[in-house]
């Protein structure tokens, strides 16, 4: 009865919040142009393509579970002798809760990365980026259960009167924007520092589903910084942190990952990383609580990194389903070209 009752819970917050809802990965790092359009194009590698998927929640809400999928592709243009252009894309999709609340973005973005002193193997860049994108939205009335439908005791009646009638649309598209910086320093080919800052939804569009309502999107601000750090030829720490508010929303992510270097030749690599993070989330009305803790761990070959994530649910949620929690994938493969230069940025 309790993980029902907890099930019926996220249905109807899903719902009456409905539109205050932007993804999110637990690696953020691995899901650069999701992060912050002035990500675009900065790798050490000409092209890049990312994949991201995570499953939030499925031992509570099983098929309903929330899902996100997101693919990117972009690619660096060298300026001049230093200085490089990112032009990029990405499509995500996230299908939310009994409602199948569902939300499909296209974004283009670019970049441009000036470098601001040093030399090519030991500099600092300043990198100013934006994109532009489409998002459509919808849901089901037909699976919706409402509030008004539940008595005290927690049972359902679909004869009861519903909220139905203050939304006459299902669906909705409409366009968004975003801008961002990224300032980073390479010590060595093994040692960096970065720090960014974004701000998504600067039109603020209007996601009503109703004709006689408006309601803007709240803008997001999000702040990330992190690096890499050599302590041996084969041990490195990586640190990383993500703030982010949006609305009454706010959440910091605070970690660090301590990585093996396996092989290390001119024309290989192979790492492996372990690390720990957790997210502290404001709580509606109740200020600061820590949500849960993140475990992750990466494995980087040559051109390819693999990463997995486990989000264990620190909150009283976890009492619904002794595994409670979320899972995360992530794909990257960078393809380097005939240009060839010496170290230009950190291994994200």
């Amino acid at each position: 009865m309790k993980r029902i009752s907890f099930a019926l819970l996220f249905a109807l917050v899903a719902l009456t919040s409905i539109t205050a809802q932007d993804i999110h990965f637990s690696q953020f790092y691995l899901s650069p142009l999701n992060l912050n359009p002035a990500m675009t194009g900065v790798m050490n590698c000409s092209q890049r393509l990312t994949f991201n998927h995570r499953n939030q929640w499925a031992p509570i809400l099983r098929s309903n579970s929330y899902r996100t999928y997101s693919f990117s592709y972009d690619q660096r243009i060298p300026v001049g002798r230093n200085d490089y252009f990112g032009v990029g894309g990405t499509l995500w999709r996230d299908v939310a809760g009994q409602v199948d609340f569902a939300q499909t973005k296209m974004n283009l973005s670019g970049s441009y990365s000036k470098q601001m002193s040093g030399s090519r193997s030991k500099s600092s860049y300043l990198v100013v980026g934006a994109n532009i994108g489409v998002q459509q939205t919808g849901l089901d009335y037909a699976n919706a259960k409402w509030g008004t439908q539940h008595g005290g005791n927690g049972d359902w009646n679909g004869g009861l009167p519903s909220k139905e009638d203050n939304f006459d649309k299902d669906n909705i598209i409409f366009a968004d924007m975003a801008a961002g910086l990224l300032w980073f320093t390479n010590f060595s080919d093994a040692s960096n520092f970065y720090i960014g800052a974004a701000y998504d939804h600067l039109n603020r569009a209007n996601v009503s589903f109703s004709s006689t309502k408006k309601d803007p999107l709240y803008s997001r601000f999000t702040v990330h910084a992190g690096g890499e750090f050599e302590l041996s030829d084969r041990l490195g720490l990586v640190p990383n942190v993500i703030w982010m508010t949006q609305g009454k929303a706010m959440q910091i992510n605070p970690g660090l990952s301590l990585k093996f270097v396996l092989s290390k030749y001119r024309n290989e690599h192979q790492s492996l990383q372990f690390g720990a993070w957790t997210r502290i989330a404001r709580k509606l009305n109740e200020g600061m609580h820590m949500d849960a803790i993140i475990l992750t761990s990466r494995f980087e070959y040559n051109q390819y990194t693999l990463g997995f994530s486990y989000d264990a649910t620190s909150s009283p949620l976890r009492k619904a389903a002794p595994t409670t929690g979320s899972y995360e994938f992530a794909l990257m493969y960078n393809i380097c070209g005939r240009e060839r230069r010496n170290v230009y940025c950190p291994r994200f």
